[in-house]
């Protein structure tokens, strides 16, 4: 059985007592320092775990290639499976990501995993805080090293968009574009990140932090479906395409409707970030 969503901390131990191949990854990050990610790691992380940096393994910048622009640009497919392979993670492994930070890092890993092929990866449900109140292992420390592998790509499982087919879009029925980033910021009366406030025109806004409840689990698939089509109200959800600032905290809007059965989406990785980065491109505010 392969985990494609979510996991339960019960259930990660129980494949990790009965042997299953799997890959543990550990995303916790801190947009405002990047180093602080490595911190966290070395202090606590699930036994046996690798780090997913944000900035170092899961973005690309100068000189490595990116696909699209932003403040978090994804690198190339090739890339990421080379960077897979120096970790030993293989074709065949089950993948699970999770974070210390509600959910807001580790959904980038999942989806990235999803775009070259793997669909066995899901989220640790509640993360390294479920882990903990689970009993599950903990250690201090750098990640063991791991045997190579080569890890092999598949046809993408998720459909990223760019900006110009953004724009192409725009005003359209056929696209729905929703914002992840919080109500403040969506509104442009804060930015703290961008060099410009505001959101994309048209967009729906749903921050990613109301997908989970207070025991920071996402919440349960009748109320993700009927807050989702709330907000959709008659849109086609066919036609819906996530971003936030940087194409990261996004993603668990994308796991929520699917968790609510919508079928798999489009991410529109660049995100406000480089929206408002690209010369002549609308902004709206309120």
């Amino acid at each position: 059985m392969s985990y494609t969503h979510l996991i339960s901390a019960s259930e990660l131990q129980a494949l990790r007592a009965g042997g299953a191949p799997l890959m543990v990854f550990d995303c916790s990050s801190e947009l405002s320092d990047a180093a602080r990610a490595d911190a966290m790691f070395a202090e606590k992380h699930i036994t046996g775990a690798v780090q997913a940096h944000l900035e170092r393994d899961l973005s690309a910048h100068p000189p490595a290639p990116a696909v699209n622009g932003g403040r978090h640009p994804l690198p190339t497919r090739e890339h990421f499976a080379a960077w897979l392979s120096t970790l030993g993670f293989a074709n065949a492994m089950q993948a699970v990501v999770y974070d210390r930070n509600g959910g807001g890092y580790c959904g980038r890993l999942w989806w990235m995993l999803k775009w070259v092929g793997h669909d066995a990866v899901a989220v640790l449900d509640g993360g390294l805080q479920a882990w903990e109140a689970a009993g599950g292992a903990v250690e201090s420390g750098a990640a063991q090293a791991r045997k190579l592998t080569d890890f092999q790509l598949k046809p993408a499982l998720r459909r990223l968009v760019q900006t110009d087919e953004v724009m192409q879009q725009l005003g359209r029925p056929t696209q729905t574009l929703i914002d992840a980033r919080g109500a403040p910021r969506y509104r442009g009366e804060i930015e703290p990140l961008d060099p410009v406030a505001g959101h994309i025109p048209g967009a729906l806004n749903r921050p990613f932090g109301d997908n989970f409840g207070p025991d920071g689990r996402f919440k349960p698939r009748e109320t993700l479906k009927a807050e989702f089509d709330q907000l959709l109200a008659g849109h086609d959800p066919a036609g819906v395409v996530h971003h936030c600032g940087s194409g990261v905290s996004t993603v668990p809007n994308i796991v929520a409707m699917e968790l609510a059965g919508y079928p798999p989406v489009a991410l529109y990785a660049g995100s406000w970030s480089e929206w408002c980065r690209t010369e002549g491109l609308p902004v709206a505010k309120g």
